[in-house]
């Protein structure tokens, strides 16, 4: 009966975080249906990008919050990255939440400059937001996790050297990218829980190196005290090596890989 009363209070906060979770998941639904009302397009877009920013920042700093309870058990945390990858695939159709995914589009001509700047700005200021909103909902003291002060400190995820690190964001970013690249003419609910199975994969790969981030505007929310403190090295990090990623990406499967099988099949010919 002791241990179950000393295990009884960890419940609780973990029930409490996922709630916590749930309920921001659901006030941004309810934010989306009312965002559809407006007829503007550029308006529409920069709000829609604006709230997918905003809910995948929030739920992923709890989740960063839940997973440094149980560090020696890893199970628990990927298992809720999953799950949260995926309410995020199903609820965020039609956003990338992540600048690289932007630069992307408009890389492939999937996007006009204007729309990207507009959607990058959508990001930055949703990123900004989730960081003190989650400050001000830490500040009630839901559980004994939740700190406000939590949210203003600089917790360096980075554990190994700086070109180590930057060759991980850039691997992670140059893997999450082609296969979002790719997976486009998969059926959607597959194509969901390949990408949220890939996201869980790599988390477990570079999250002990630098928290395989991978998504400049969610590092900028999780770690803006760092950039304060440490702003060249968290800016190589997670803002250029994740874009770096991208620059590959295209390079080699819109030039390289092309130009290879051409001369392939010119050398077959001859």
């Amino acid at each position: 009966m002791t241990a179950l009363r000393d295990f009884w209070p960890g419940v609780q906060d973990t029930c409490t975080s996922l709630g916590l979770m749930l309920s921001l998941v659901l006030f941004m639904g309810l934010a989306r249906v009312v965002a559809r009302q407006v007829h503007k397009s550029m308006v529409h877009a920069f709000v829609l990008e604006f709230l997918a920013t905003f809910q995948l920042c929030c739920c992923t700093h709890e989740l960063q919050l839940l997973s440094e309870q149980e560090p020696a058990h890893p199970t628990w945390p990927l298992t809720l990255i999953y799950f949260f990858s995926l309410v995020h695939g199903l609820t965020l159709v039609g956003t990338s939440s992540n600048p690289c995914g932007v630069m992307m589009q408009m890389m492939v001509g999937g996007m006009t400059p204007e729309i990207g700047a507009m959607r990058l700005l959508a990001q930055l200021i949703g990123a900004l937001c989730s960081r003190y909103c989650i400050g001000a909902l830490w500040s009630l003291g839901l559980t004994k996790y939740h700190v406000s002060e939590r949210s203003f400190a600089c917790r360096n995820p980075i554990q190994v050297d700086l070109p180590k690190a930057v060759i991980t964001e850039a691997i992670c970013s140059f893997i999450f990218h082609s296969a979002l690249l790719h997976f486009q003419e998969v059926r959607t609910k597959l194509r969901i829980h390949l990408l949220a199975a890939l996201i869980t994969f790599l988390v477990y790969a570079g999250g002990s190196l630098t928290g395989a981030v991978f998504n400049p505007a969610l590092a900028l929310s999780l770690h803006f005290k760092c950039f304060d403190e440490a702003f060249f090295q968290f800016f190589i990090v997670y803002w250029l090596a994740p874009s770096l990623g991208i620059l590959l990406m295209i390079l080699m499967f819109s030039f390289f890989l092309p130009w290879l099988y051409n001369n392939h099949t010119i050398n077959k010919k001859e």
